[in-house]
């Protein structure tokens, strides 16, 4: 069992010990958290739904963020992880929810958002927002997959 498949089979475990639900909105991880979280059997009994939201319409269409976020912050901000956050609890049926959106390259970033700036957040109905930003390094695969690990750790943690 990968590392991947380790920390979700713990989020599993976690997840039903609250009897929570669990969404999840991704944009540079393009579903990988939600692939990860379903190749676990029986995770229907825990895992609600997740949204792909590459494009800013989607964030917008999917997830309710606003437009000036977007504008005034970029895609690539914790302003618009925690609107997406917010988005997949209320367009669901889950307790907690997380979010990620960031730069996996190789292109796309800049001085103030290198490649590798990453964006998270995590609201639950009993779970206060809470956002970070991490820089990874290696290949956008290789960013992505950390991202991903990251995500499962850190939701594991906030239901410690």
């Amino acid at each position: 069992m990968d590392n991947h498949s380790t920390l979700a089979s713990e989020l599993g475990l976690k997840l039903k010990q609250h009897s929570y639900l669990l969404a999840l909105a991704e944009s540079c991880t393009g579903g990988m958290v939600a692939q990860t979280v379903t190749s676990i059997a029986g995770s229907s009994a825990w895992f609600d739904r997740g949204f792909i939201t590459y494009s800013n319409n989607a964030k917008i269409e999917m997830l309710n963020v606003s437009q000036s976020t977007l504008e005034n912050f970029g895609a690539v901000s914790e302003q618009t992880a925690a609107e997406m956050a917010v988005g997949a609890l209320k367009n669901s049926h889950a307790h907690i929810a997380g979010s990620i959106t960031g730069i996996a390259g190789p292109d796309g970033g800049g001085p103030e958002k290198p490649v590798g700036t990453v964006c998270f957040a995590w609201v639950g109905i009993h779970l206060p927002m809470s956002t970070c930003t991490k820089q990874f390094q290696g290949s956008r695969t290789e960013i992505r997959q950390q991202a991903t690990a990251f995500m499962l750790a850190q939701l594991i943690e906030r239901l410690t």
